[in-house]
């Protein structure tokens, strides 16, 4: 039996061990902040008073990150605190409650953005020194792939 002063859990509320879809994805751009940047999760751990176990919980979306805490990642990440949040899923329960407009659908599926690959070739890719050797890696690249220079959205010059 449950002592009288024990927190109790709201009802109708189930109990969720689950990381939420929030957790999660703040995570995952941490996760890709980190990997963009060359950074181990023991080297940003340390960078913040950290364990490299804190940083995997983190990027697991297992523990939840306090605002000073997302703060001092965003100054060691070198991006905003906004890094965090953009294209983030909308809350579950909002609309239910009527606090939010119309979320957009969000897609959830596999984001290449995330993928291991495309962080290791964005940093290969930066590694070339010779900018006209960059553009005619991105130019063979997308000969490569069929995609043609209007529609790529590249940096021109």
């Amino acid at each position: 039996m449950a002592a009288p002063d024990a927190p109790k859990r709201p009802r109708g509320r189930p109990r969720n061990d689950e990381p939420s879809p929030l957790d999660m994805h703040i995570g995952g751009r941490i996760r890709l902040r980190r990997t963009l940047l060359g950074y181990s999760q023991a080297k940003l751990a340390t960078a913040i008073g950290l364990t490299f176990q804190q940083i995997q919980k983190y990027e697991h979306g297992s523990n939840r990150i306090g605002a000073s805490r997302l703060h001092q990642l965003s100054r060691v990440l070198e991006v905003s605190v906004d890094f965090f949040f953009e294209n983030a899923p909308p809350p579950a329960d909002a609309s239910a409650q009527g606090l939010a407009e119309e979320a957009e659908p969000y897609d959830a599926g596999p984001d290449p953005m995330q993928r291991r690959e495309t962080l290791e070739l964005i940093r290969a890719y930066y590694r070339v020194e010779d900018q006209s050797t960059r553009r005619r890696v991105l130019d063979l690249l997308k000969a490569m792939s069929g995609a043609r220079a209007d529609e790529a959205g590249g940096e021109e010059g």
